[in-house]
């Protein structure tokens, strides 16, 4: 049998010189220089370096996250970065990561975080410099007013024994973390690591991570920008709801806008309502939604003990084949879903405020990606160093979205980390030297060459944050 292969015969051997693989990660260490969180995780996590000897802890953190926003998944990982010293610079052995991670304590962690907020400033102050600010979130064809916060929970399955660990409600074992992302951008804002069994309607565990959240905004944002707090129906506890809206006597324009479930009260509002109340629902292009309508209950459920204001509006809509239904659902021939929002009338019409809810979906993408960069796979049995791991995957994900946000244009500045590793990250090079400068020589032949091209042109444009 002959074979009618085409490729040349190769002869492989491991002596190469002056090549480097992931040339374009070395786009996210720049970025993180130049918006100053290596500075900012220098100097939070300065007490790690008593004798101001090795490795700057502030360094190798970031190093970590420019790893896992490569896509590494192990701190073994940074052995990519190492090996390529003339690229990436001198990088921390594999124990003396692990040392750095132990190392953060709970004081550190809160220092971290801050350093994260200060570069997150200075990042939105160059998107407003050099671009047209953070872009506003979308839905139903419309740009959103302010910034739109979601939150929710997710499980991480651990397949090795690690503290805090637990069974989880989907019959796995590992850990249940709650999480915050703005949907403007991508940004992660705050996690919260929980062990399995966690309740995903905590609402003490929504608080922590929305004050959080909210504490990673920029003053000039945080305050007379309005903010609207998303989850689904886990995130409807009154104690949460109450917390929000507690937020604006301290200057923080919040509302939400938050699942509800179906119950029999609710059950029996939706049986009233007349057919002429019903108004079709909205795709997130705003156009029509075939099969589906939005309907408001509020004054026919009781919504005593929430905040005042509240209003109840749901959507019904032909079930798609596999979809788990109710006995309600399976009564009524179609699916219910309702949610809670406290924006006032004459702020959107009722097709709109569901069209903007529904866009809280986003979040499965955000998080499923975020599994990717980094808190899909804890690597500790400690659980302090696995929170630490958390906080530098979010990180990382940071790093991803201020990209897109200061770098990218067209396609890449909304792709997922899965095209970017693809096309940008795992770019390979050759170094060569020449009038005593180091060059960074991008294959000829790459597809996406102007593309990495620019966006390191765009880097070296952004002005840096005074130092």
């Amino acid at each position: 049998m002959h074979t009618t292969g085409s490729r040349s015969r190769l002869v492989v051997s491991a002596d190469g010189r002056g090549v480097v693989s992931h040339a374009g990660a070395r786009l996210l260490a720049d970025l993180a220089d130049a918006a100053g969180l290596t500075a900012a995780f220098t100097d939070a996590l300065r007490r790690l370096r008593p004798r101001g000897t090795g490795h700057d802890p502030g360094r190798i953190a970031v190093d970590l996250a420019v790893m896992l926003a490569d896509g590494g998944e192990a701190i073994a990982d940074l052995a990519l970065l190492r090996d390529q010293g003339e690229v990436f610079g001198p990088v921390a052995s594999t124990p003396t990561a692990w040392r750095l991670l132990a190392g953060i304590d709970t004081a550190a962690l809160a220092a971290l975080r801050s350093a994260r907020a200060t570069a997150r400033e200075a990042a939105w102050l160059q998107a407003a410099e050099t671009r047209n600010g953070i872009p506003a979130a979308r839905a139903g064809g419309r740009d959103l007013t302010g910034l739109v916060l979601d939150i929710d929970a997710t499980l991480v399955t651990c397949h090795s024994e690690k503290e805090q660990t637990a069974p989880t409600y989907k019959r796995g074992f590992g850990y249940h973390p709650m999480l915050c992302f703005l949907d403007n951008t991508g940004e992660a804002l705050a996690g919260l690591l929980r062990p399995g069994n966690a309740g995903a309607n905590t609402a003490a565990d929504h608080i922590t991570v929305l004050d959080r959240a909210l504490a990673q905004i920029p003053d000039a944002h945080r305050h007379g920008t309005d903010i609207l707090i998303r989850t689904d129906s886990a995130g409807g506890a009154k104690a949460f709801l109450h917390h929000i809206r507690a937020l604006r006597p301290r200057g923080i324009r919040a509302r939400f806008s938050v699942g509800h479930p179906v119950t029999e009260p609710v059950h029996r509002a939706i049986r009233a309502l007349p057919e002429q109340v019903w108004h079709p629902a909205l795709e997130q292009d705003g156009s029509l939604r075939k099969g589906a309508e939005v309907a408001e209950l509020t004054g026919m459920v009781d919504l005593d003990g929430y905040p005042a204001g509240t209003r109840i509006i749901v959507r019904r809509e032909r079930p798609h084949p596999g979809a788990q239904l109710s006995l309600f659902d399976l009564d009524e021939g179609m699916r219910h879903q309702v949610f809670l929002t406290d924006t006032p009338y004459g702020e959107g019409s009722v097709q709109q405020l569901e069209v903007r809810h529904r866009a809280h979906a986003r979040v499965e993408d955000r998080i499923r990606c975020g599994k990717s960069t980094g808190f899909g796979r804890f690597p500790s049995r400690h659980f302090q160093i696995n929170v630490a791991w958390l906080e530098l995957a979010l990180t990382a994900v940071d790093l991803l979205a201020w990209a897109q946000t200061l770098l990218l244009e067209g396609e890449l500045a909304t792709a997922e980390p899965k095209k970017l590793r693809y096309r940008l990250l795992h770019a390979a090079a050759r170094l060569t030297r020449g009038q005593r400068r180091l060059h960074l020589r991008i294959s000829a032949t790459w597809p996406w060459r102007h593309e990495l091209v620019n966006a390191f042109a765009c880097l070296a444009a952004l002005p840096r944050p005074a130092t």
